[in-house]
């Protein structure tokens, strides 16, 4: 298919909302959408250096000729198995080549993989498999100490859809991952370029899972434009120190972009300085990324391990603000350039340069990607805010969603009329046009760069024959940035903080959901003229701890 008989897919209208078609074609004819496949671009990648290392995994050293083989065995498998074309397939495993190998398997079938954390549970990943009718499960035998295959069990038996269950380990009587590799190899790419490839996972308000569709061609622009930014070549070694499924890991530039550069990804899913130190030095890392926390954790570790770390060359930072106090550590401790980076699944992405001048790279969260990053930043009232001032960060672009996977109703929310993404974030602009962020509109936390909806947790907790009523507010944290309390008006007798949290993770809530502490209040607090929205209220009981804290 060539560029001039490009033709939505079946899946461009109604489910996944498109681009409208002249911002589409001004896509294309600026060459930023590509008719090439995230399959495609690898198999090219693969042609071009067969031989050069793509994937090292423990002792595992994998050449492109061969990760490509495998992909193209296990999509065989897959597909024999019943996988098709547009089936949505929830995958739920820790960094390493299988991921990866899934992930290029599906996307050559056409499937679309929904990319779950490591840190999912069964409350996550039941939702994902019911609301998105997910045709199978890929879980990990082990996943972080977990065992997935209790939970697959459950998973299936609440979801008649679920015609699927594989299991990379020991798969008991599910379908051993593993085993897929022996089928004839599926050479054809039954992928789109207009097509979703994936969905990534909002952060969101609430705990209706948002699913945020990829297509091959915005995301593969994406990825390129990333890694340009980022000088990625085929020298480039990077290390998986974040969950690979994150968007931040996967695309901006990450794994993928390491991949299409062909670079060599060292995978690992420990993110702690004593095994990520050992791994730069023993693979001549030289670009990895992380979130504020772990960055000051490696600072701190490096200033009294003094490990080699001479071939890290870039630090990328994201996922929520740096500390200046921490970024001007970056490069006297760690010896690399510090990469702050803004950035969203949905879309916007925004990089410091790696040539910035150092008020850049230290008090700034980076410019925008693209050319046609479309940012403006408004008001309560949705106006635009004069420049220097803080609003919040809406943005529409050839990289940015115009809405999530059967969400309609929320869409004509979170979208404005005109297609603009309402990042919730709050931001201001300098003279230079970087952006600077200064907190969130939306009732959500952002614990160390993982994301938590207050509304989702608090729900949870209000089932509990106990509590009569909760609210989760976010609490500043030295090194999480934000950390979660929640706040509990309880029915006699009363449960302990230990018994709550019990409960949740009795529910399958991601352990990284669970509250950092648990506060117990006779009641919460109302105006003169009777009920508070929640927002406000989280904020007034916040407010409250503070004070009598430092009181």
């Amino acid at each position: 298919m060539s560029l001039h008989t490009w033709a939505p897919d079946s899946d461009s209208v109604g489910d996944t909302p498109d681009w409208p078609a002249a911002f589409a074609e001004r896509y294309r004819q600026a060459g930023y959408w590509q008719d090439q496949t995230f399959a495609q671009a690898l198999d090219a990648v693969a042609a071009r250096t067969p031989s050069a290392i793509a994937i090292t995994d423990g002792p595992l050293h994998l050449d492109y000729r061969s990760l490509v083989d495998r992909c193209r065995r296990l999509a065989g498998g897959l597909h024999a198995l019943g996988v098709a074309k547009g089936d949505n397939v929830v995958v739920h495993l820790p960094n390493g080549a299988a991921f990866i190998e899934v992930c290029f398997a599906l996307f050559r079938l056409g499937a679309r993989p929904i990319l779950a954390l490591p840190a999912h549970r069964q409350h996550e990943i039941g939702g994902f498999c019911g609301f998105a009718q997910a045709s199978t499960y890929i879980g990990g035998a082990q996943l972080e100490g977990f065992d997935c295959r209790p939970m697959a069990r459950r998973l299936a038996a609440a979801n008649p859809q679920l015609r699927h269950v594989v299991i990379d380990g020991d798969a008991q009587e599910f379908t051993a991952l593993s085993a897929l590799y022996n089928s004839a190899p599926l050479g054809r790419d039954a992928g789109r370029a207009d097509a979703v490839a994936c969905f990534q996972l909002s952060g969101g308000t609430t705990g209706t899972p948002k699913l945020i569709p990829r297509r091959h061609a915005e995301y593969l622009y994406n990825v390129r434009a990333s890694s340009e930014v980022c000088d990625l070549d085929a020298r480039t070694v990077y290390l998986t120190a974040l969950p690979m499924a994150h968007n931040f890991t996967l695309c901006c530039p990450g794994v993928i972009g390491t991949l299409l550069a062909g670079g060599r990804v060292v995978c690992t899913h420990r993110s702690d300085p004593e095994s990520c130190f050992a791994l730069i030095s023993e693979q001549r890392v030289t670009v990895t990324a992380l979130v504020p926390p772990l960055a000051m954790l490696w600072l701190d570790a490096q200033a009294q391990r003094q490990a080699d770390l001479s071939s890290l060359r870039v630090l990328q930072v994201g996922g929520a603000k740096l500390l200046s106090s921490a970024a001007e550590r970056v490069t006297p401790t760690l010896g690399c350039t510090l990469q702050q980076v803004l950035g969203m699944a949905e879309g916007l992405l925004c990089f410091t340069r790696l040539d910035d001048r150092p008020d850049l790279l230290l008090h700034t969260q980076g410019r925008p990607l693209s050319a046609d990053d479309e940012v403006r930043i408004v008001d309560e009232q949705g106006q635009p805010v004069p420049e220097g001032e803080v609003g919040e960060l809406q943005v529409r672009g050839p990289y940015t969603i115009r809405g999530y996977y059967r969400l309609p109703e929320h869409n004509a929310q979170a979208f404005t009329a005109d297609g603009f993404y309402c990042s919730g974030d709050r931001v201001r602009r300098t003279a230079d046009g970087y952006l600077v962020v200064e907190g969130r509109d939306k009732d959500q936390i952002n614990r160390g760069g993982e994301k938590v909806a207050a509304e989702e947790v608090e729900n949870l907790l209000i089932s509990h024959p106990q509590v009569h009523d909760a609210a989760l507010v976010a609490m500043p944290d030295a090194v999480l940035g934000e950390s979660t309390c929640a706040f509990i008006v309880a029915r006699d007798p009363a449960p302990s903080a230990f018994a709550l949290k019990h409960y949740l993770r009795g529910h399958g809530l991601a352990a990284f959901k669970v509250p950092d502490r648990i506060e117990f209040v006779a009641h919460f607090p109302h105006t003169g003229v009777g009920k508070v929205s929640r927002k406000d209220l989280r904020e007034r009981l916040r407010q409250a701890w503070l004070q009598s804290a430092a009181s």
